[in-house]
């Protein structure tokens, strides 16, 4: 599917990344919200090493969740993909255009790992 937008734009040190959803390599959705959140960090980590970058260069997460009861099994599942110093965060409770449970979008800082250091 061709859709208008990037998968992700580079800016200075700043790897911004278009929402992520759980599609499989055949466009499936696994179920359930841990294997989702699972898929979905996989294929954000696939896009910031085409850049070069990893999960712990990101700094910014937005969280969209189709079911607020699926809220601590994604916290669960999700804070195994970080280390502090942890990402900003912000949930929000929304529908999706897809029949997904979550969708991501992440800010990563290239210059991150060096001023860390």
């Amino acid at each position: 599917m061709n859709m208008p937008f990037s998968k992700f734009r580079e800016v200075n040190d700043l790897v911004m990344l278009s929402g992520e959803v759980p599609l499989d390599e055949e466009g499936r959705i696994p179920e359930g919200i841990v294997a989702q959140t699972d898929l979905v960090m996989k294929r954000i980590s696939s896009t910031l090493a085409q850049s070069g970058l990893g999960l712990s260069e990101i700094v910014s997460v937005t969280a969209y969740l189709t079911d607020k009861s699926d809220f601590e099994l994604f916290n669960s599942t999700y804070k195994n993909y970080f280390s502090a110093p942890l990402p900003v965060r912000t949930t929000v409770c929304c529908e999706l255009f897809i029949d997904a449970k979550v969708e991501l979008t992440v800010v990563a800082a290239r210059s991150l790992s060096a001023s860390q250091a």
